[in-house]
Protein backbone atom coordinates (compact mmCIF):
# COMPACT_ATOMS: atom_id res chain seq x y z
CA UNK A 1 0.00 0.00 0.00
CA UNK A 2 1.29 3.74 -1.12
CA UNK A 3 1.49 5.64 2.30
CA UNK A 4 0.10 8.36 0.70
CA UNK A 5 -2.98 6.25 0.05
CA UNK A 6 -2.97 4.87 4.12
CA UNK A 7 -5.40 7.68 5.36
CA UNK A 8 -8.15 7.88 2.38
CA UNK A 9 -7.80 3.59 2.79
CA UNK A 10 -8.07 3.05 6.86
CA UNK A 11 -10.25 5.65 6.93
CA UNK A 12 -13.44 4.27 4.37
CA UNK A 13 -12.05 0.87 4.93
CA UNK A 14 -13.28 1.07 8.68
CA UNK A 15 -16.43 3.05 8.01
CA UNK A 16 -17.04 0.61 5.58
CA UNK A 17 -16.35 -2.53 7.71
CA UNK A 18 -17.98 -0.81 10.54
CA UNK A 19 -20.79 -0.36 8.23
CA UNK A 20 -20.94 -4.09 6.81
CA UNK A 21 -20.62 -5.60 10.50
CA UNK A 22 -23.61 -3.78 11.72
CA UNK A 23 -25.95 -5.27 9.21
CA UNK A 24 -24.81 -9.31 9.98
CA UNK A 25 -27.85 -10.08 11.68
CA UNK A 26 -30.85 -7.87 10.42
CA UNK A 27 -33.73 -9.50 10.20
CA UNK A 28 -37.52 -8.84 9.33
CA UNK A 29 -38.74 -5.36 8.99
CA UNK A 30 -35.29 -3.92 8.95
CA UNK A 31 -33.82 -6.51 6.47
CA UNK A 32 -37.64 -5.91 4.55
CA UNK A 33 -36.94 -1.98 4.77
CA UNK A 34 -33.70 -2.34 3.34
CA UNK A 35 -34.22 -4.95 0.88
CA UNK A 36 -37.04 -2.07 -0.42
CA UNK A 37 -35.16 0.92 -0.77
CA UNK A 38 -32.67 -1.53 -3.09
CA UNK A 39 -35.61 -3.09 -5.07
CA UNK A 40 -36.92 0.74 -6.22
CA UNK A 41 -33.43 1.28 -7.32
CA UNK A 42 -32.34 -2.13 -8.97
CA UNK A 43 -35.85 -4.24 -9.75
CA UNK A 44 -33.37 -7.37 -10.12
CA UNK A 45 -32.81 -7.29 -6.66
CA UNK A 46 -36.22 -8.26 -6.13
CA UNK A 47 -35.49 -11.98 -6.85
CA UNK A 48 -33.24 -12.00 -3.51
CA UNK A 49 -35.52 -12.76 -0.42
CA UNK A 50 -34.68 -9.89 1.89
CA UNK A 51 -33.05 -11.55 4.96
CA UNK A 52 -30.58 -13.12 1.88
CA UNK A 53 -30.23 -9.54 0.27
CA UNK A 54 -29.25 -8.60 4.06
CA UNK A 55 -26.63 -10.84 4.67
CA UNK A 56 -25.05 -10.49 0.92
CA UNK A 57 -24.48 -6.92 1.65
CA UNK A 58 -22.93 -7.80 4.88
CA UNK A 59 -20.77 -10.06 3.66
CA UNK A 60 -19.69 -7.67 0.72
CA UNK A 61 -19.18 -4.38 2.71
CA UNK A 62 -16.74 -6.15 5.55
CA UNK A 63 -15.20 -8.18 2.22
CA UNK A 64 -15.03 -4.44 0.82
CA UNK A 65 -13.74 -2.70 4.07
CA UNK A 66 -11.28 -5.79 5.14
CA UNK A 67 -9.66 -5.13 1.54
CA UNK A 68 -9.40 -1.33 2.03
CA UNK A 69 -7.52 -1.76 4.84
CA UNK A 70 -5.38 -4.80 4.02
CA UNK A 71 -1.90 -3.22 2.83
CA UNK A 72 -1.61 -6.19 -0.08
CA UNK A 73 -4.55 -5.48 -2.19
CA UNK A 74 -3.34 -3.30 -4.78
CA UNK A 75 -4.65 -0.04 -5.28
CA UNK A 76 -6.66 -0.31 -8.69
CA UNK A 77 -8.26 -3.38 -7.41
CA UNK A 78 -9.88 -1.94 -4.24
CA UNK A 79 -10.67 1.55 -6.02
CA UNK A 80 -12.74 -0.53 -8.72
CA UNK A 81 -14.77 -2.45 -5.71
CA UNK A 82 -15.18 1.10 -3.80
CA UNK A 83 -16.17 2.85 -7.19
CA UNK A 84 -18.80 0.12 -7.85
CA UNK A 85 -20.29 -0.10 -4.06
CA UNK A 86 -20.24 4.02 -4.53
CA UNK A 87 -22.00 3.64 -8.00
CA UNK A 88 -24.73 1.50 -6.55
CA UNK A 89 -24.99 4.08 -3.50
CA UNK A 90 -25.57 7.03 -5.91
CA UNK A 91 -28.34 5.06 -8.11
CA UNK A 92 -29.65 4.24 -4.65
CA UNK A 93 -29.77 8.14 -4.23
CA UNK A 94 -30.91 9.24 -7.79
CA UNK A 95 -33.77 6.50 -8.13
CA UNK A 96 -35.46 6.58 -4.41
CA UNK A 97 -38.37 8.64 -4.73
CA UNK A 98 -38.11 11.53 -1.94
CA UNK A 99 -34.08 11.74 -2.29
CA UNK A 100 -34.03 14.55 -4.22
CA UNK A 101 -35.68 18.11 -5.28
CA UNK A 102 -38.52 17.88 -7.79
CA UNK A 103 -36.30 18.30 -11.62
CA UNK A 104 -33.00 18.73 -9.55
CA UNK A 105 -30.38 16.48 -8.78
CA UNK A 106 -30.03 18.61 -5.49
CA UNK A 107 -30.83 16.40 -1.96
CA UNK A 108 -33.59 16.73 0.17
CA UNK A 109 -33.11 16.35 3.48
CA UNK A 110 -34.33 12.78 3.17
CA UNK A 111 -31.51 12.43 0.46
CA UNK A 112 -29.03 14.42 1.90
CA UNK A 113 -27.64 11.11 3.86
CA UNK A 114 -27.04 9.26 0.83
CA UNK A 115 -26.22 11.90 -1.75
CA UNK A 116 -22.94 12.47 0.60
CA UNK A 117 -22.22 8.85 -0.86
CA UNK A 118 -20.73 10.35 -3.86
CA UNK A 119 -17.25 10.73 -2.33
CA UNK A 120 -17.19 6.89 -2.23
CA UNK A 121 -17.28 7.10 -6.35
CA UNK A 122 -14.21 10.27 -6.34
CA UNK A 123 -12.16 8.16 -3.79
CA UNK A 124 -12.43 4.71 -5.70
CA UNK A 125 -11.83 6.46 -9.03
CA UNK A 126 -8.93 8.24 -7.35
CA UNK A 127 -7.14 4.54 -5.93
CA UNK A 128 -7.98 3.57 -9.43
CA UNK A 129 -6.34 6.10 -11.63
CA UNK A 130 -3.27 6.99 -9.49
CA UNK A 131 -2.64 3.25 -9.16
CA UNK A 132 -2.75 2.67 -13.05
CA UNK A 133 -0.91 5.85 -13.96
CA UNK A 134 2.00 5.42 -11.27
CA UNK A 135 3.73 2.84 -12.97
CA UNK A 136 4.16 5.11 -16.27
CA UNK A 137 5.55 7.98 -14.55
CA UNK A 138 8.44 5.74 -13.68
CA UNK A 139 8.96 4.84 -16.81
Amino acid sequence: MKFAHLPLRLTIGAYVLNSGLGKRNLEGAAAEGMHGMAVAAMPQLGQLEPARFAKLLSYSEIALGAALIAPFVPAPLVGLGLTAFGAGLVQLYLKTPGMREAGSVRPTQAGSGLAKDIWLVGAGLTLVLEGLTHGRRRG
